[in-house]
C-alpha cells in the first residue's frame, strides 16, 4: 500500500512545512485585530454597582468594570434614534440632520459620512447586530437600529450568533431592552430603600417605580452575563474588546429627553482582551474621568480595529496610539420628540453645566403621549401641583414655561437645583459668559440643522397625531403662532391642558 505522504522524501516535507505555515499565517491574521462587541443598554444612566447605586444588584457589570476600564463622564444623545444616528456615525446628530426623534422625511447622509459598520466592512471585519443568541442565555437580542437617516444597502451582514466564531475580526452589537420601559423584571429593590432625586416627589408611587427600574438593570445584568459566559465558552473572550454602554439617558421625567446630566450620562465600560496588548491611556482596573461623547466612541472603535479616522467624523479617539487630546467640553442637544417640540442646547464642561432653551415658552410638562402612558410620575406632578404637595425644586418642572438660560455648578449643585445665571458670584458670571459664547460657536461650526423650527405642515407631516395643531406651540406673536391659535379655534376638540392629554393615552412604544 502506497503511503499518502512520504515524510522521508524533501520535497514532501517541504511541502508539509508550507501548507503548515500556510495554516499558522490565516490563524494569526485572524487574530490580528481584536473583535469588537458592543452591548448596547437603553434608557439607562449610570445605575450600577460599580457607580455606588445601593437596591441593584450588578455583579457582572461590576466585574466588567474590575477588568477593564470604568468612565464616569461619558454623554450621548438624550433620545434613542437621535442617539444611535451619532454615536453610529461619529457625527453630532444636528450636524446630519437627524435631530428630530423619529423624523419620517428622512434624508442620506452627507457625502464622507457613513455608519460604522461600512467603515468597518471595508477594513474586513465582519459585521453583526445579533438577535438570535446561543441556547444557553435564554433571551434573544433586540436588534435596534433606529437611525434617522436613510442608508444603502444592510447594515449589517449578520444577526447571528453562532457565525461570529467563523468570521474573526468581527465587529457585533447586542442590544438589551430591560431598562426601556415599560420596566418588567424580578422584584429585587426595596421601594423603601431606594434613594429618589430630590427633584422628583417624595411619594409610594415615585419609589416603586424607581425600584421596578432599579430591577430592570439587575435583569440587564443577569443577561449581561450570560451573554459574556457564551463569549468565554466559545474561545472568543481573549480576542474580544467588550464595550457595554447606555443608547440615551435614564427613563425618568427629567432624564430622557432633556439637557440635564441625567439625560445624558451614561455607564462606559470597557475591557481589553488578554491576547493584545492594552492600548495608550488605557490601564485596566482603573476610573478614568474625561469628558467623552457617543461620538467619541466611534472614532475610538474605528482606532480600535486599525482604521484612521474618517476626515468627516467629529467624534476623537481617546486612547491608542492616535489617542487625541482631551477636550473641555461636551455638548448635548433636544428638538422634537414624538408631538412635544423644543428646542434645548447645552455645554458642560469640568464644573458647570450651561442650558439654552430656545423654545422657552413650551412647558417642561408639555403634553407628550408616550411620557403620559409610560411614566406614573409624568402625571403625578401635575397633580400634587394642583395640591401644593411639592418642594420648590419639584415645582420648578410644573411651571408654564423654562427659564431661558440655565446654569448649574455641578460641584456644589450636582442635582442642578440652583440656577446660577443671576448669580452674583464672579465664577458664576464668567462661566456663564464663557459657555453662552462656546455654546454660540459650536451651533455655528457645526452647523446645527435645529435652528430653524420645522414647518407646522412638516410637523403634521411627520407626526399625525397632531390635532389642529393643538400638541404644537410655536414662539408666541409669530405667524405660525396665529395659523396654529386658528386651526386650534376651528378644531371640535377642546385645547390640550398643558400636561394632560385630551384622550387616554394609547400603549405607544418609543
Amino acid at each position: 500500500m502506497t503511503p499518502l505522504l512520504n515524510y522521508r522524501r524533501p520535497q514532501t516535507l517541504l511541502l508539509v512545512c508550507v501548507a503548515f505555515l500556510c495554516l499558522a499565517s490565516v490563524a494569526a491574521r485572524a487574530v490580528e485585530r481584536p473583535n469588537i462587541l458592543w452591548l448596547i443598554a437603553e434608557d439607562f444612566g449610570q445605575h450600577l454597582g460599580c457607580y455606588g447605586t445601593r437596591e441593584v444588584s450588578t455583579p457582572n457589570l461590576d466585574r466588567l468594570a474590575a477588568e477593564g476600564v470604568m468612565y464616569t463622564h461619558f454623554y450621548v444623545g438624550v433620545v434613542c434614534s437621535v442617539s444611535r444616528s451619532s454615536f453610529m456615525t461619529g457625527m453630532y446628530s444636528t450636524s446630519i440632520g437627524a435631530q428630530n426623534h423619529r423624523t419620517k422625511d428622512k434624508k442620506p447622509l452627507p457625502e464622507g459620512v457613513r455608519p460604522l459598520t461600512e467603515w468597518l466592512r471595508d477594513a474586513g471585519y465582519f459585521t453583526a447586530n445579533v438577535k438570535e443568541l446561543p441556547v444557553s442565555c435564554g433571551f434573544s437580542g433586540t436588534g435596534k437600529v433606529d437611525w434617522n437617516f436613510l442608508t444603502e444597502g444592510k447594515p449589517f451582514e449578520s444577526q447571528r450568533w453562532e457565525e461570529l466564531k467563523a468570521h474573526q475580526p468581527f465587529y457585533a452589537q447586542v442590544n438589551f431592552h430591560e431598562t426601556h420601559r415599560v420596566n418588567h423584571a424580578p422584584a429585587h429593590a426595596d421601594p423603601a430603600k431606594v434613594e429618589i432625586p430630590p427633584y422628583y416627589p417624595e411619594h409610594e408611587v415615585t419609589r416603586k417605580d424607581w425600584a421596578e427600574y432599579l430591577d430592570a438593570a439587575t435583569e440587564l445584568d443577569r443577561k449581561v452575563g450570560t451573554l459574556l459566559e457564551a463569549l468565554r465558552s466559545d474561545g472568543l473572550a481573549d480576542n474580544t474588546v467588550v464595550v457595554f454602554f447606555g443608547d440615551n439617558g435614564q427613563s425618568h421625567v427629567r432624564g430622557k429627553q432633556f439637557c440635564y446630566e441625567e439625560g445624558s450620562l451614561v455607564p462606559l465600560l470597557i475591557r481589553w482582551p488578554k491576547n493584545f496588548p492594552e492600548p495608550a491611556r488605557f490601564r485596566a482596573g482603573s476610573v478614568d474621568a474625561r469628558m467623552l461623547q457617543g461620538i467619541d466612541l466611534s472614532a475610538t472603535t474605528l482606532d480600535m480595529a486599525g482604521v484612521g479616522k474618517p476626515a468627516k467624523m467629529q467624534g476623537r479617539v481617546f486612547f491608542g496610539d492616535r489617542c487625541e487630546a482631551e477636550q473641555r467640553y461636551v455638548f448635548s442637544h433636544r428638538d422634537r420628540c414624538d408631538m412635544t417640540v423644543m428646542r434645548i442646547r447645552s455645554v458642560r464642561d469640568e464644573r458647570y453645566r450651561y442650558i439654552r432653551n430656545f423654545t422657552s415658552w413650551v412647558p417642561f410638562l408639555a403634553f407628550n403621549e408616550y411620557k403620559a402612558a409610560q411614566y406614573p410620575v409624568w402625571t403625578l406632578m401635575p397633580k400634587l401641583h394642583k395640591e401644593g404637595r411639592l418642594t420648590l425644586a419639584q415645582e420648578a418642572l410644573c411651571q408654564s414655561s423654562m427659564p431661558g438660560e440655565e446654569l448649574y455648578d455641578m460641584e456644589s449643585d450636582p442635582w442642578q437645583m440652583h440656577n446660577l445665571v443671576k448669580s452674583g458670584k464672579a465664577a458664576d458670571k464668567e462661566a456663564l459668559e464663557r459657555l453662552r459664547a462656546v455654546l454660540e460657536r459650536w451651533i455655528e461650526e457645526t452647523n446645527d440643522q435645529g435652528r430653524n423650527l420645522e414647518t407646522l405642515a412638516q410637523l403634521q407631516a411627520a407626526e399625525p397625531r397632531f390635532v389642529a395643531a393643538r400638541d404644537w406651540r410655536p414662539q408666541p406673536g409669530t405667524a405660525e403662532a396665529a395659523e396654529a391659535e386658528a386651526l386650534r379655534a376651528g378644531s371640535k376638540d377642546q385645547p390640550a391642558a398643558e400636561v394632560r392629554p385630551l384622550k387616554k393615552p394609547g400603549k405607544k412604544k418609543e
